[in-house]
């Protein structure tokens, strides 16, 4: 990535866009000139204010490797505790219990904050399941398989299709082709027919913080993307699914109608499906992170260098499990969710001037969601109104509805 484009393509984004500070307010003509270095911290300071982040980490140098950052965590960090792992299913079938009270209990008005509430409680259940596919829940493995089965079930997860998809993800994060989490749309893919444009600039522009429902269409329930050895274990996840959805669905409408269904079950989904995808792009999308080819992929530069620690409201990171405390999850996946905080500090005391790191505000949020779009060797992203201007009504509606506010 040249540093050089960085600004001039942040601000040519934001033409006409007022950046907001709570005690201060930036125009977009107003951006402090580029220093002489552009690796200098003022330069990325000023990054950072363009694109919603606290911090944009300097380049990782070359010579290294995952494993000199790996080296550097305390070993304690790797310790699963059994207590710790317990407490957190405890908190997560606490917190939607409650959830579901609140829904049977509030009035129409209030409905929207109890499904924020139990959306959000069933996405720790995802990282509880999270944990178990990492093998960082419990020392005994399949007990790690059943808790984590069990609690993808009321998320409609098969949990075996999503653990092999995920540990692609991992072995080949930000890595162009192959990463099979989040990555930029190609070009050929947005100029193959209007209609499949239009679709492109709508999931990827105002439904994006939903995209992850049709993630789990695509990938968890075709056999054909599995390995020949997968096979069988997927199949037997997709059974649990089905026999969840044969049993749990008719018993819901059965008692509450299909209403109920809807007030408890769909309403909650679509919440979880909000954080699923708003966290994994967060994670590892902005204009200055690049995707890469293989064969100029580096390990610790996509795993350090590009993965976002971003800090959301206490009540999310508690219910969530601290999951957004991702960097160290990536240095290394067995470290288990109750741990990634101690690791964070151990990687910010180490390597701290090469995190990306935010809290999650507008401005980030407008960034992701009206810039990073296309693939584009040089610049990481074109938008798509730069590539069809008279076409990208859904990203121009978003320029000018969604706060600037970081």
């Amino acid at each position: 990535m040249k540093w050089d484009n960085l600004l001039v393509k942040g601000i040519n984004h934001r033409k006409g866009i007022i950046p907001l500070r709570r005690n201060k307010v930036i125009q977009a003509v107003a951006v402090p000139v580029r220093p002489s270095s552009a690796d200098s911290a003022e330069y990325r300071k000023q990054l950072a204010e363009t694109y919603g982040f606290r911090q944009i980490g300097e380049p990782l140098p070359d010579n290294v490797t995952l494993k000199d950052v790996i080296d550097t965590l305390p070993r304690k960090v790797f310790e699963i505790d059994d207590v710790k792992a317990w407490t957190s299913v405890l908190i997560s079938v606490t917190s939607y219990a409650l959830g579901i009270f609140m829904i049977s209990k509030a009035p129409w008005y209030l409905l929207p904050l109890a499904w924020a509430w139990t959306g959000t409680a069933i996405t720790g259940f995802f990282v509880i399941g999270h944990d178990c596919a990492h093998k960082s829940f419990s020392k005994n493995k399949l007990l790690e398989d059943i808790v984590g089965t069990l609690a993808f079930l009321p998320l409609i997860y098969p949990y075996e299709p999503w653990r092999f998809k995920h540990d692609r993800h991992h072995a080949k994060t930000n890595m162009l082709s192959e990463d099979t989490a989040w990555h930029p749309v190609w070009e050929k893919e947005f100029e193959t027919s209007p209609f499949l444009r239009k679709a492109i600039m709508f999931g990827y522009g105002p439904f994006r913080p939903w995209m992850s429902i049709a993630h789990w269409l695509i990938w968890h329930f075709d056999l054909n993307k599995f390995r020949p050895n997968e096979v069988k274990r997927v199949k037997i996840s997709l059974a649990c699914v089905f026999a969840f959805m044969a049993i749990g669905w008719p018993l819901i409408i059965y008692k509450t109608g299909i209403t109920g269904w809807i007030k408890f079950w769909l309403m909650p989904w679509l919440g979880y499906h909000f954080w699923m995808s708003t966290f994994t792009m967060v994670h590892h999308t902005a204009p200055h992170i690049p995707f890469k080819h293989s064969d100029e992929w580096n390990a610790a530069q996509a795993q350090l260098n590009g993965t976002v620690h971003c800090d959301y409201p206490r009540w999310i990171e508690v219910l969530c499990h601290d999951i957004n405390v991702h960097i160290p999850h990536h240095v290394s996946s067995r470290i288990p969710s109750y741990n990634l905080r101690a690791a964070h500090k151990s990687i910010q005391e180490n390597w701290g001037p090469y995190l990306n790191e935010a809290t999650w505000n507008w401005r980030l949020m407008k960034t992701i969601m009206t810039v990073c779009h296309v693939y584009d060797r040089e610049q990481n992203y074109i938008g798509f109104d730069e590539l069809a201007p008279n076409e990208a009504s859904p990203i121009t509606f978003l320029k000018r509805v969604m706060p600037d506010y970081a």
